[in-house]
């Protein structure tokens, strides 16, 4: 069984009113280093094999304090990247849910292509193959730490719980909130989901099948609210 955790990046300045997408220089706020800071205490007791980072500066920071102490090397991957939004990047939500395209967002996100941009079905589609040769690398044994931006998670979270990608827009991903999913032989476990709480791994759990053995505002695009 691979174990993988799901971290959204903590906030940054723009997180919420503007779509940050993949502009350059977007770096965690004051809040946003708390929360980094706090995500790594929760989850400090937990062996992973590797930390992985989309390239963009907040993962990476949110990342790097994760890292810190444990002497893994942080290791980025461009396919947990954010959604190119193309057009759309660095505008404000409030002007964007004026567009058309908005309500298909929404409602029949599988149909989407970003003006300028990546179709969300391509998003889906790069983010889970990362996952699975990943998975592959630790050869079916191994706990990770994968740190991305809130579509993406729910792209994965969507493909993990066999859900129709026009049904991803129920899942929730907010800064800093840690998803973790258990992918067995047989199928994927979604054990935590948008969780803010403490996370424990029991020894050995990764020896075992099923997703019982784990104790432990969403928007249109973007992820999650971002008021957490």
């Amino acid at each position: 069984m691979t174990t993988l955790l799901l971290a959204r990046h903590g906030l940054t300045d723009l997180t919420g009113p503007v779509l940050a997408g993949r502009m350059p220089g977007v770096h965690l706020s004051e809040a946003g280093r708390a929360q980094a800071a706090a995500l790594a205490e929760r989850i400090r007791s937990v062996r992973l094999d590797a930390i992985v980072s989309s390239p963009l500066e907040r993962c990476q920071e949110t990342a790097a304090a994760v890292a810190e102490g444990r002497g893994l090397a942080l290791e980025t991957d461009e396919r947990f990247v954010e959604c190119g939004y193309g057009d759309w990047t660095g505008r404000e939500l409030k002007e964007l849910a004026k567009e058309p395209l908005w309500g298909v967002v929404q409602a029949h996100p599988s149909a989407v292509t970003f003006p300028g941009g990546e179709s969300i079905p391509d998003m889906q589609a790069r983010a889970v193959r990362a996952v699975r040769e990943w998975n592959e690398r630790f050869g079916g044994k191994g706990v990770y730490l994968v740190c991305s931006h809130g579509d993406v998670i729910k792209s994965i979270v969507a493909d993990a719980l066999g859900l129709h990608l026009d049904g991803f827009q129920r899942i929730a991903a907010d800064p800093a909130a840690l998803t973790v999913i258990r992918y067995t032989p047989m199928r994927p476990f979604v054990l935590k989901l948008n969780d803010m709480g403490e996370l424990r791994l029991p020894e050995g759990s990764e020896e075992k099948d099923g997703g019982e053995n784990l104790s432990g505002s969403d928007a249109a695009v973007g992820g999650g609210s971002g008021t957490t």
